[in-house]
């Protein structure tokens, strides 16, 4: 920052070779598709490196030229009330934010930026009806400025800005036994193929097949000779160790010096990165409460992962939440309780004496035993569809189904018993999920509405689907197949009055009485 606070700055002068160094992703492919078809054409070396060279040098001088235009066109300053950026070379744009609403501010450097000490920032609202226009990013500034905004947009001591740490004990920090949890992940079994598929389709780009490749080619020859049984068994070990490994250099990667910590100026800071570093801020009272994200591999092995329930998050263009969400890495399950409660109080792993999740009525679980014999059914008749069809098929196609089976009821009561749901003096508690198990901890004064929903076969089975609306994180949290009148009293009573309007006369022993009919009417109007 200058001495002249109403003045326009400009970004950093290094942004040029920096693009001209990125630009290189751009001449690479080029050069090697160009390099390609000329050598199939019968063009000798020198030509080829010629048009090579040439095509290489339009492009970083056409990136360079690029952002220089755009360097120019680019200044943004902050006052005492407003954050403004102007940039744009054919359309010019004067965009401007209230500091007031600034709800977070992102730092990321990727490698090269940080070997020409840059970073970028990005300034978000939080307001995901803007789309990008509620985000302003500042692309890029030198590495210590980008500190020193972040602590004057969130009103942090600027003293602090790029210093470590101070020695108080952070939330969380990494501990490199936590790894072990990172295969844990359905990504360590599709890795490889997903992987093999990307090199595939990289290589057509260049016109090559990958199973033309000596060496490849070879290998290929082999499993082909093998027995299917066997094939089949060391293709998939093979994905294994390739996901495997892909899903640690992915953690180490992305959780490398990782540090969750509070600042004194009320707000959370997330840290971590190897080759891009990120730092991301988040002001505590923007917190609507954790979720705590038990994906069934990872749960299965006694471990968790903590998001923030926040206003203010960065969303896609999809309106879904970026990873700016995740507060930690996959870690141990009870470190990740520890987590969430020192985070918000009353959440999930607080002292003991906290009021337990309500388990759901047996009416639940009978519904997911219902559709696991119907999922299992299903197969069956497409089994036998396929023998009609094509008969006879394979003995063991009748197999699928009748392993399905239990494996489908067991998922089914898994299910059930991930059902649960309370009231805290602060928080709406709910858990659900078996592929994945999410417990939230939503803060009951950031619940602004509620979506109450009974099918046909619900009101049969006297259940209700209780949905709290909210402005931070997902937007909407719900408790699934609770009991129908557990469901209504736990809209009423977790934000007294909201469904006043609503009410009706009630029973002698509940004040708060909502029939299901005007539950569902109080749905419509409140959502």
């Amino acid at each position: 920052m200058t001495g002249e606070p109403e003045g326009w700055l400009r970004l950093h002068r290094r942004t040029l070779p920096a693009s001209a160094v990125l630009s290189l992703a751009l001449v690479v492919p080029l050069v090697t598709v160009l390099a390609k078809v000329l050598l199939d054409r019968d063009v000798t070396l020198p030509v080829v490196a010629a048009a090579g060279g040439g095509a290489a040098l339009l492009v970083i001088v056409g990136v360079v030229v690029y952002d220089l235009f755009r360097w120019r066109a680019t200044t943004y300053r902050i006052t005492a009330e407003r954050v403004e950026l102007r940039s744009g070379i054919f359309v010019r744009e004067h965009r401007s934010i209230p500091r007031d609403r600034v709800r977070t501010v992102d730092v990321t450097a990727d490698p090269v930026r940080r070997v020409f000490g840059l970073a970028v920032v990005k300034i978000g609202t939080g307001e995901s009806a803007g789309g990008d226009k509620a985000e302003l990013t500042l692309d890029p500034v030198a590495r210590r400025h980008a500190d020193h905004l972040r602590a004057t947009l969130l009103s942090l001591d600027s003293r602090d800005a790029g210093r470590e740490p101070a020695a108080g004990a952070p939330i969380a920090e990494l501990a490199w036994p936590w790894i072990r949890y990172a295969p844990l992940t359905v990504w360590s079994f599709i890795g490889g193929a997903v992987l093999l598929g990307a090199g595939k389709k990289a290589l057509d780009v260049v016109g090559l097949d990958l199973f033309t490749l000596d060496a490849a080619g070879e290998a290929w020859e082999r499993v082909q000779e093998l027995p299917l049984w066997l094939a089949v068994l060391l293709l998939a070990a093979a994905n294994l160790m390739v996901g495997v490994v892909g899903a640690l250099a992915v953690f180490v990667e992305s959780w490398w010096r990782y540090r969750l910590e509070r600042e004194p100026g009320g707000t959370i800071r997330l840290r971590r990165g190897l080759l891009t570093t990120r730092s991301t801020t988040l002001t505590e009272a923007r917190l609507r409460g954790v979720e705590l994200v038990e994906p069934m591999l990872l749960r299965w092995g006694g471990g968790a992962k903590v998001k923030a329930i926040a206003t203010g998050l960065n969303k896609d263009k999809n309106d879904k939440l970026e990873n700016a969400d995740s507060i930690t890495p996959p870690l141990p399950r009870d470190v990740a309780l520890r987590v969430a409660h020192e985070i918000s109080p009353e959440a999930p792993g607080g002292p003991p004496g906290e009021p337990p999740l309500r388990p759901h009525p047996p009416a639940a679980r009978t519904r997911r035993l219902r559709w696991a014999v119907l999922g299992a059914a299903a197969l069956a008749a497409a089994t036998g569809a396929l023998d009609l069809a094509f008969s006879p098929i394979p003995w063991w196609a009748w197999t699928v189904p009748v392993v399905a089976l239990p494996v489908f009821l067991a998922l089914a009561a898994d299910a059930y018993r991930g059902l649960a749901h309370g009231l805290t003096g602060r928080h709406l508690l709910t858990r659900s999920g078996t592929a994945a198990r999410r417990t939230v901890a939503l803060d009951r004064s950031g619940i602004i509405g509620w979506k109450i929903q009974q099918t046909v076969f619900q009101r049969r089975s006297g259940l209700a689907t209780v949905t709290a609306t909210t402005a931070a994180g997902g937007g909407a949290y719900t408790v699934l197949d609770a009991g129908e009148d557990d469901a209504l009293d736990l809209a009423c009573h977790a934000v007294p009055g909201l469904l006043s309007p609503f009410r009706t006369a009630s029973p002698p022993d509940r004040d708060d009485f909502v029939t299901p009919a005007q539950a569902i009417v109080a749905r419509d109007v409140l959502y």
